[in-house]
């Protein structure tokens, strides 16, 4: 008995067919529209710092980078709201709902090692013969042997 595998299918007919999927993805479009709709009514420099979370029940949710962004985007509240209010896809805006969250931190990409010069893996060597400690030692001279010749000396 062999079991075969289903066909590959393309992620867009994925979209298009599976109702959870098409869910999700027509959310994530309508919070894209939304977002286009706030950054309009913002100050450019304003707008990297706010992203629409969600707009339901009356409330928008902005999500906000930092305190400062707020704080600036409180003394705007009531002019923004007025505006946003005038916008088809924000008929019954009651309330604008402001939350920091601080961007997270870029991960750290594992990439080449930084190259090692032979002049500085020379100076790394000589510090090697003057350490008493063994286990030291044998660190530095590990790490002067990681030279490359092909480096050119700066």
């Amino acid at each position: 008995m062999s079991l075969r595998p289903l066909p590959a299918r393309a992620p867009a007919a994925l979209l298009r067919e599976a109702k959870p999927l098409r869910a999700l993805f027509g959310e994530a479009r309508r919070l894209d529209r939304l977002q286009q709709k706030v950054e309009s009514q913002l100050q450019p420099a304003a707008r990297e710092h706010c992203h629409v979370a969600s707009w339901k029940d009356g409330h928008l949710l902005l999500i906000v980078t930092d305190g400062h962004w707020a704080t600036r985007l409180r003394y705007q509240e009531r002019r923004l709201l007025r505006q946003l209010q005038a916008m088809e896809e924000f008929t019954g805006l009651t309330r604008i709902l402001l939350r920091v969250q601080p961007p997270a931190p870029p991960r750290h990409q594992v990439g080449p090692a930084p190259e090692l010069s032979s002049r500085a893996a020379d100076n790394i060597q000589e510090t090697a013969r003057g350490i008493n400690d063994p286990k030291l030692r044998a660190a530095l001279e590990r790490l002067a042997s990681h030279a490359r010749p092909d480096v050119s000396d700066n």
